[in-house]
């Protein structure tokens, strides 16, 4: 290659790359978070127990054990309508200079039913790939309170959302923490479910604890997104936050349930990737990070 196109290559790789770095960083989480959803958007259903599930279950790992965190996989046997069902929360936890926690969590797995193939790209997805591309933006960065981030398995119900059908991995994590004293050094949890939508519109989740709630939603719309934080109508989900409020811990979901015209595309096969976009990832990534430094600060 002649010299003069050698520099002018060399020329245009760097620009590119000061353009990169010069990028917001929630931008980046929102592409990446975008990227890994289609991953598992590609391995199909992916319901509790499945072999498609435990595949999820690798990549995830494999891709946190990148970071500097500590991964722990909490394996459990959840008591189903259908029998025993092994299940498994995926945790990544990062590491602060207090002895505070703050988790933001979601769920993993995708919602079944016998004739319906249906991929979960916002509902079991989306969470997934925001928590993947906040441990991106986690590592080593310097921190007070320690970070964990949260895969639950099992928020689904197996045959119907009755009784304890449903929230099986948060039921489990509640107890475990309870027993083991971890409940106690949460400062907040943050439950983040089908965020993935183009048309990013938050609930302003009716159980959740108001200040939280209302931290999360003010940081929202003064970082510009009105649109998605707006909301102040309370509207009460049963999610995998409550399992924890109901042990005292500081709790807020944040959940679009207005996905496709009158929340039509909601467990069915219309939940597909087209319907996402990495806007949305960014404005959940830059609205999180941000309300991870106020909470620091409190």
């Amino acid at each position: 290659m002649p010299r003069q196109k050698t520099i002018a290559l060399a020329l245009l790789l760097w620009l590119a790359a000061l353009g990169a770095a010069a990028q917001p960083p929630h931008l980046a989480a929102g592409r990446s978070a975008l990227e890994w959803t289609r991953r598992l958007v590609e391995l199909g259903p992916r319901p509790a127990g499945s072999p498609a599930h435990r595949k999820q279950q690798a990549l995830i790992t494999a891709e946190l054990r990148r970071y500097e965190c500590q991964v722990v996989e909490e394996k459990f046997t959840a008591q189903t309508p259908n029998g025993p069902l092994a299940m498994n929360n995926i945790i990544a936890k990062f590491r602060g200079t207090s002895d505070r926690i703050v988790v933001i969590s979601g769920h993993y797995d995708t919602y079944h039913r016998p004739g319906l193939r249906f991929v979960g790209a916002n509902d079991g997805g989306s969470s997934a790939g925001l928590l993947l591309a906040l441990a991106q933006q986690l590592h080593k960065k310097p921190r007070r309170d320690a970070v964990w981030l949260v895969f639950f398995d099992g928020e689904e119900s197996i045959r119907e959302w009755r009784d304890n059908d449903h929230t099986y991995g948060s039921r489990h994590q509640a107890r475990k923490w309870a027993q083991e004293g971890a409940l106690g050094r949460i400062k907040a949890l943050i439950n983040v479910d089908m965020i993935g939508d183009a048309n990013l519109d938050l609930v302003y989740e009716g159980y959740s604890t108001p200040w939280l709630r209302d931290l999360v939603h003010d940081t929202g719309v003064r970082l510009g997104y009105q649109q998605a934080f707006g909301s102040r109508t309370p509207y009460y989900i049963e999610d995998d936050h409550r399992p924890f409020l109901e042990a005292g811990v500081p709790a807020v979901d944040l959940i679009d349930f207005n996905y496709g015209p009158g929340n039509r595309y909601w467990h069915t096969e219309q939940d597909t990737l087209d319907k996402l976009s990495a806007q949305s990832f960014a404005t959940m990534a830059h609205v999180l990070m941000e309300v991870l430094r106020t909470l620091e600060e409190r």
